[in-house]
């Protein structure tokens, strides 16, 4: 995986730790990720997201 830096209101980053305290998602980062996926899937992909991190980056090096 890469690392991208992004800057994002802190009423965003207060929602995201709330979720991650809540226990439904571990950490900032795959929360992050489920939502970068989700969007990706309904804007720009029309197979199916792949179910795992390596399938992901296969699928995504084919585009």
């Amino acid at each position: 995986m890469r690392l991208v830096t992004v800057k994002m209101p802190e009423a965003y980053v207060e929602a995201i730790d709330e979720l991650v305290r809540k226990g439904r998602f571990t950490s900032r980062s795959e929360a992050i990720r489920v939502a970068i996926r989700e969007l990706l899937r309904k804007e720009l992909w029309v197979r199916e997201i792949p179910s795992s991190e390596e399938e992901e980056e296969d699928f995504i090096d084919e585009l």
